[in-house]
């Protein structure tokens, strides 16, 4: 058997799939997912899975190079805001337009995670990234200053 906390086969196909920059979304139970995308359903019931549940799970298995959420998370749920912001704090965050994340993003995800959540606002941007002490490892490499910071030295 593997390691690690995440069990849901397509969600682990889903991440080993993921290339640098592509986008997956980890979303409530609301989201209007695209009739073309790999959506993962997870929900079960109301808050079951919760988004706090999934995205610890993934946050263990998957490198997020930037987290993006709806620019009106901050004032209307700071409790799921912070919590984003604890498991992604390595990576770069930015705040879009809400109408923007279920349309144009939606629409550009490589996959879409449907939770049981209901969370206002509870739609959150994973962009795929790279191991950065793995990837500039070799003699001769040298790191953009975008990664040089992720460098442990």
């Amino acid at each position: 058997m593997k390691r690690g906390k995440l069990l849901n086969s397509e969600l682990n196909h889903a991440i080993g799939a993921m290339g640098h920059g592509d986008l997956m979304i980890v979303c409530d139970a609301g989201f209007p997912t695209p009739a073309h995308s790999w959506r993962i359903d997870l929900s079960i019931t109301q808050d079951v899975p919760d988004l706090k549940t999934v995205l610890s799970a993934i946050a263990d298995d998957f490198i997020a190079e930037k987290v993006s959420y709806a620019d009106t998370l901050p004032d209307h749920n700071p409790i799921l805001l912070e919590t984003v912001r604890s498991l992604f704090s390595d990576a770069d965050h930015e705040m879009i337009a809400h109408a923007t994340i279920l349309g144009d993003m939606a629409s550009m995800a490589k996959v879409i995670v449907r939770t049981g959540a209901f969370d206002p606002w509870g739609n959150i941007l994973l962009y795929s990234g790279v191991d950065v002490p793995n990837w500039f490892s070799k003699p001769g490499t040298v790191a953009p200053p975008e990664y040089a910071k992720k460098l442990k030295g």
